[in-house]
């Protein structure tokens, strides 16, 4: 069974006047970006972490020119520490068509602390995607036989009008000067007057000038009081209290699947993770590594409502970075969703609880924890200081 077999994986499915689908791979995200592109008539708003030279990158430049023939507003935004290979002039035929690009937080000594981890298209204010793909060829595959396994949601409705906003506040603060800063808390306040969280398909966001913890404590609720909790994630180093409320869930008689990476571009993420491994399996939770691929996705379903968007569990992208979920109260699409994590986990390889303390080395442990250590505490230090600007 591949990860598409299942016809319910990216079926469309309605609720509260909204439309959505799941796109379960690279390929099948790409296409639906070009397609909306190639469909928007009014704005198109494309914020990433990363954008990489060559394909995809290329093709959606091509979209998005030929929407500005069309007289469609284009703007672009960037991360500058996770776009650094980017050549300085790739979008410049963008910017000669009338085009608008920014890069965010371009300031060398700043890079570290302040990175905008959103993967976010938004057309017309109408129809959006958002998922943990980002703009690079090791994204454009299968996730089985090519290319890294990741998931993105498209969707069509009010939210889409919320991204929009957000999307605004992001694009006026990514200079990072004390203008942009002030431009920014102007246009937070505007969101939290406008779209405040309520109801069946919800925006939340993290990052310093955003309303703080919010993002963490509605996940954290929501698994608190859950029977069912999946957790799709590339990187894993939730906070105490996460990992808490996960136990909890197995002690009051629910489960835990957790399907993390077992191949990984971040080395030391992995190895971090693996410190917690013997807690996890401890508590009850069943722990699975992806084998075939990459993984890279950002998925969790809590019972019926799914969470979906840019953000990790781990305190970089709760606490410094900033991120965006959509919380969706939707059993219909949390069935999808069900069926998407299953055809993944038959590319799993599950870790026994009871040989993984016994067949790890003494150095395998202390890696770990020398990784844990430098993510939870070292990097969370040296980013503190200019965080403290936006407070």
């Amino acid at each position: 069974m591949d990860l598409n077999d299942s016809p319910d994986c990216s079926q469309e499915c309605s609720l509260a006047g909204h439309r959505a689908r799941w796109l379960p791979n690279g390929i099948a995200t790409f296409a639906a970006m070009a397609a909306l592109v190639a469909a928007a008539t009014q704005a198109i708003c494309l914020e990433f972490y990363m954008v990489k030279p060559g394909e995809p990158a290329l093709s959606l430049l091509a979209a998005l020119l030929a929407a500005r023939s069309r007289g469609v507003r284009v703007r672009v935004l960037y991360d500058a520490f996770g776009s650094e290979g980017l050549p300085a002039d790739f979008f410049a035929p963008l910017q000669a068509a009338g085009g608008h690009v920014r890069v965010f937080s371009p300031a060398r000594r700043l890079r570290l602390a302040f990175r905008d981890h959103r993967k976010l298209l938004v057309c017309d204010a109408q129809r959006a995607i958002v998922g943990g793909h980002n703009i690079g060829p090791e994204y454009a595959g299968d996730g089985v036989t090519q290319g890294w396994f990741d998931v993105a949601l498209q969707i069509e409705g009010p939210v889409a009008g919320a991204l929009a906003g957000s999307f605004e506040a992001m694009y006026a603060l990514a200079p990072m000067n004390p203008v942009a800063i002030r431009d920014f808390r102007d246009a937070v306040h505007a969101q939290r007057a406008l779209h405040r969280p309520q109801g069946p398909v919800q925006l939340l966001t993290s990052g310093p000038g955003w309303r703080a913890g919010l993002l963490s404590r509605v996940l954290r609720h929501d698994v608190e009081r859950s029977r069912d909790v999946r957790c799709m994630a590339g990187y894993f180093l939730p906070p105490l209290r996460m990992r808490r409320a996960l136990r909890r869930c197995v002690a009051g008689g629910g489960q835990v699947q957790l399907l993390l990476a077992g191949q990984t571009d971040v080395p030391v993420a992995r190895y971090a993770a693996h410190h917690l491994y013997a807690t996890m399996l401890a508590g009850g939770a069943r722990l699975y590594e992806y084998q075939p691929q990459v993984l890279h996705a950002k998925l969790f379903i809590v019972d019926d409502t799914v969470y979906v968007g840019s953000c990790n569990l781990d305190r970089r992208s709760l606490n410094i970075n900033y991120e965006l979920l959509l919380r969706l109260q939707w059993p219909e699409l949390a069935a999808h969703a069900r069926t998407l994590f299953a055809g993944a986990l038959l590319h799993s390889r599950e870790v026994p609880a009871a040989s993984w303390q016994r067949r790890r080395h003494w150095w395998e442990w202390l890696r770990a924890r020398a990784a844990y250590w430098l993510l939870t505490r070292i990097d969370p230090l040296l980013a503190r200081r200019p965080l403290r600007s936006l407070g």
